[in-house]
């Protein structure tokens, strides 16, 4: 067992590195725009769209990369979307509302999530895909048609509870979808209603990266594929939903010695690495340690447009050739509906440190001016270090986590806990341990990378009055060298043919 520090260094894009080694820029935002203070990058986002497209390409394959809105809710975000050749997946009444405030035509939408009627009318006036779950769905989606004389709206049947062929294996169960062995249900309301709807295809939604469960699930899309044409429909989409993953780390050793060392403190073999002994859904029992580990695999070697590829690369178990070559041979299109993945690198969190103190049994307790609402990496079982930037820091020396001290630190590496501004024992921005090059001081502040997908803005409230981050939009200015000086707006004030104004580092 080593006492090394247990750094779980995020991994950072050559943008977002360029970002926080604009140390004074990020400084003099919070110092304008308070603590905390979330940042988005646009530019990031294009180019992560760009590499999902080329997936797409590589494969010979049509289709549409579909940015899962409720991943973000920043408004410069889907308005740059816009500039893009992908589309938009809206999962409420508010998100479509926002998508076609922003500039998206219906066509470049689809509608997924729970559905109201209002709901289904604004995306048969528009003209948007809906990701159906249902009969009753499909119901009320042609009563609306029929009663207000609507287009004829487009649908992709959602479905759910596959298996393969051969060895029996079932995808896991979703909330969203109805059960393959139904399908005959969803094309019989087809049937009924062929003047009011139109199936365009069929998909799924998995709350999983396994690509085994993904395999079966689109395996099973194919034959269901070959039904509605049986049935006389002309089905030529396959969704094949997100869930493509993210790499959050930048060293896997760090991942598994922490989860290694993590066990070892579980069985009380070593002191504690988190508030209070927690085990993060790991406990011992008599000696024997149980549980499951409930985090997100925060290191993971294919992510994104590669888990994609990979995908489509792969054979399907009961049909013997790679799935992008299937779709290819029958001419379908592809959709993809990816949140966190197409946010990657795209944000950043800033917390201004507020209070330094020892806790009562030698550990350090450093307070910040955010809460763990404003910081949702805990709810969404993600670990990763923060980059520390010391107050008064010089360009290019800001101290990351995994490197030595910054210039004029007084103490080596150090372990601290990371409390919340509200008035909660459970305001924890982390229950783990956080190591930090050295000792921060009020003042400094703690940016936490890659947040714009679910991390950012998905679980803050104003609880006890405190104030939920401002979100800002940056923009890196191209010098030919790629690092140019930063430019910030609103997030609300930006728009696409608006260049970014204020301040510049």
């Amino acid at each position: 067992m080593s006492n090394a520090p247990l750094y779980l260094e995020p991994r950072l894009a050559p943008r977002l590195t360029s970002l926080l080694d604009a140390a004074p820029f990020l400084h003099g935002l919070v110092d304008g725009l308070g603590s905390p203070l979330n940042l988005v990058l646009p530019q990031e986002f294009a180019e992560n769209v760009a590499r999902f497209g080329s997936v797409l390409r590589r494969h010979h394959l049509g289709g549409r990369v579909c940015f899962a809105h409720k991943a973000s809710r920043s408004r410069a975000l889907v308005r740059h979307l816009t500039t893009t050749d992908a589309a938009l997946d809206a999962a409420s009444l508010g998100e479509l509302r926002h998508a076609l405030g922003s500039g998206f035509t219906g066509d470049r939408i689809v509608v997924t999530g729970p559905k109201d009627a209002e709901t289904l009318w604004l995306a048969a006036r528009s003209g948007a895909v809906v990701n159906a779950d249902g009969a009753a769905e499909l119901e009320e989606a042609a009563r609306i048609v029929g009663a207000f004389g609507l287009p004829r709206l487009r649908v992709i049947l959602r479905l759910s509870e596959f298996e393969t062929s051969g060895t029996r294996m079932l995808s896991r169960r979703s909330r969203f979808g109805t059960a393959v062995k139904s399908l005959s249900d969803l094309l019989g309301v087809l049937e009924r209603h062929q003047d009011a709807l139109e199936p365009i295809g069929v998909g799924y939604h998995l709350d999983t990266t396994s690509l085994d469960e993904k395999a079966t699930a689109l395996e099973g899309c194919l034959r269901a594929m070959e039904e509605l044409q049986i049935r006389g429909f002309a089905p030529r989409v396959v969704d094949v939903g997100g869930g493509f993953g993210v790499n959050y780390l930048a060293h896997a050793a760090q991942w598994d010695r922490y989860t290694t060392e993590l066990t070892h403190a579980v069985m009380g073999r070593r002191p504690p690495l988190t508030w209070g002994g927690h085990g993060y859904g790991l406990r011992a029992e008599k000696g024997t340690l149980r549980g499951s580990l409930g985090l997100y695999p925060a290191h993971r070697p294919v992510a994104g447009a590669a888990y994609l590829d990979e995908l489509l690369s792969r054979p399907a178990p009961g049909l013997g050739r790679p799935f992008g070559t299937l779709l290819l041979e029958s001419m379908y299109d592809l959709y993809a509906e990816p949140g966190r993945a197409l946010a990657d690198q795209c944000g950043l969190t800033l917390g201004r440190v507020q209070e330094v103190r020892a806790g009562g049994s030698g550990e350090h307790l450093v307070r910040l001016a955010l809460n763990a609402g404003d910081v949702g990496l805990e709810d969404h079982g993600v670990l990763m270090d923060p980059v520390l930037l010391p107050r008064g820091e010089l360009p290019g020396r800001s101290a990351g986590p995994a490197g030595g001290p910054s210039a004029g630190a007084t103490a080596g590496p150090v372990g601290v806990y990371l409390m919340g501004n509200l008035c909660l024992e459970a305001d924890l921005i982390t229950r783990r341990m956080v190591f930090l090059p050295r000792l921060p001081r009020p003042g400094d502040l703690l940016a936490f990378a890659n947040t714009a997908g679910y991390c950012m803005d998905f679980t803050a409230t104003r609880a006890q009055q405190q104030p939920v981050a401002r979100k800002i939009a940056v923009r890196q200015e191209d010098s030919g060298e790629g690092r140019g000086s930063w430019t910030w707006c609103l997030d609300e004030e930006y728009w696409p043919v608006t260049a970014t104004g204020g301040r510049r580092t």
